[in-house]
């Protein structure tokens, strides 16, 4: 009879834990979504593009004199592009997060908050990290929501996105936290949380939030083969990293990130054995800016950083992470493995933004400009630090099609946001490069025209093509 009693108790103790376990899974998110949804956004910006079209039916050769005499004739027009993202509330008072590359180049934004739109203007950006603060200008005031500790999220806990994919606002998704720590080449702070959540183009910017409610992530990227939508592979900027840099860009309207001021690279196995390390680990040192923070301390080429402020340098990439998530002017002890001896370095550290090399870097992005190819009745213009990113591509030079005309001989064999890379076993890096081509191919009665792209579903492919 105890044995009996013992089998009971076991067995309802074992039931408890199951129902237990059992009631952590929602039965359903509509509370927690009717509560979150006002704090949604669906932000749409339009920008200017300008377009170059020859004003003649016929096109002068490179170097003709006629075509520095007729180039005023070559008249810019002007079209309005638009856009679509996401966004959240963290303020009452209107501020709205979202990605960078939502915003960026943006001539006016629109920020919908339910039925009721808002314009808004940018507080502060950062390409860097992809991160934009924008204020909707009214002085209504709004739902905010909160950011959670990031760090506690667990591969497996639930997670919910809200968003705005493909225009349709206010769009609830769910799933679970796939991974940690991702890093997929996108930026030089990767450090993504990975999700099955549904998210699709029109999510970006959008909020990543746990059970609480709590904003864990900002969508920001997906892996989509073929452009079919979400195959449950999503990226999301952790909220404790966004949360750092938001505030900055609210206090400050820009980033304070910590600087070094060298140029570094992986530790292979191969490098590894040739210093005396014993495991292929820390930042090799390629190159030192001179008067850097890392120069006036007396760091070398050739270097390894192991060791950075007491945080262990395992790869490469972290070390710019922990760099710029450390104070400016902190005085920090560096650990590096110089000729196969361990010894230290104390630096101050130096701004990011201050430096030579952030201000070269950032003057030089500007608005993409748009020609027309008259004998392809096509539109293009250069491939930028924005198509890169958004699209994660390996190259960094061609044109993008913006427009095909449908009496372009390419018309139905590519599609608008294609890649030309090539052209006759030309590397293309820009509109003249390909209208050369092509002209200089008809003037010796050439027709056939082979070029090498990068298609919607980034696939490199070759492509022939007969010019009537």
């Amino acid at each position: 009879m105890q044995i009996f009693k013992k089998i009971l108790i076991i067995t309802f103790l074992l039931n408890l834990s199951f129902l237990k376990n059992a009631n952590s899974v929602p039965s359903s998110f509509a509370d927690l979504a009717e509560k979150l949804m006002p704090s949604v956004v669906n932000i749409s910006t339009t920008q200017t593009v300008k377009t170059t079209s020859n004003q003649f039916p016929f096109q002068f050769p490179p170097g003709s004199p006629f075509e520095e005499m007729f180039k005023d004739f070559q008249r810019p027009t002007e079209r309005k592009a638009s856009s679509l993202g996401s966004g959240f509330i963290i303020k009452e008072n209107g501020i709205v997060i979202t990605n960078n590359h939502v915003i960026a180049d943006a001539d006016d934004i629109l920020i919908k908050v339910n039925s009721k739109e808002y314009k808004a203007k940018v507080v502060g950006a950062d390409p860097y990290m992809d991160i934009a603060v924008l204020k909707m200008q009214t002085s209504d005031k709004f739902s905010p929501v909160k950011f959670g500790d990031s760090d506690k999220a667990r591969v497996g806990d639930w997670v919910v996105a809200i968003g705005n994919p493909f225009g349709l606002g206010g769009t609830v998704t769910s799933g679970i936290v796939s991974a940690r720590n991702r890093d997929i080449g996108m930026t030089r702070y990767d450090d993504f949380i990975q999700t099955d959540a549904s998210i699709n183009q029109g999510n970006s910017g959008g909020p990543l939030f746990n059970l609480s409610g709590e904003v864990v992530g900002i969508n920001t990227a997906i892996i989509a083969p073929g452009r079919s939508g979400s195959i449950g592979i999503g990226f999301a900027i952790p909220a404790n990293a966004a949360a750092k840099v938001i505030d900055q860009l609210i206090n400050y309207g820009e980033t304070r990130r910590g600087w070094l001021g060298v140029r570094i690279q992986d530790v292979t196995k191969e490098i590894a054995e040739a210093v005396g390390l014993k495991k292929a680990e820390g930042a090799l040192i390629a190159s030192v800016g001179e008067k850097s923070p890392a120069d006036k301390a007396g760091v070398k080429a050739g270097d390894i950083i192991l060791e950075f402020d007491g945080k262990k340098i395992d790869t490469m990439r972290t070390l710019p992470k922990v760099v710029a998530n450390t104070k400016v002017g902190k005085n920090v002890q560096v650990k590096i493995w110089r000729n196969k001896k361990l010894i230290s370095k104390n630096l101050k550290l130096g701004r990011l933004e201050s430096s030579d090399e952030f201000k070269e870097k950032k003057s030089k992005p500007k608005k993409s400009e748009e020609f027309e190819i008259e004998n392809l009745k096509i539109t293009v213009r250069e491939v930028n630090e924005k198509d890169i990113s958004s699209r994660s591509l390996k190259i960094t030079k061609g044109v993008v099609i913006t427009e095909i005309s449908n009496k372009s001989p390419l018309n139905g064999l590519l599609k608008v946001n294609d890649i030309i890379i090539e052209a006759k076993r030309v590397q293309i890096t820009n509109a003249s490069d390909l209208e050369n081509v092509v002209t200089r191919m008809l003037k010796k009665g050439d027709k056939n025209l082979l070029l090498s792209i990068i298609d919607n579903n980034n696939r490199r492919r070759y492509l022939g093509v007969k010019i009537k």
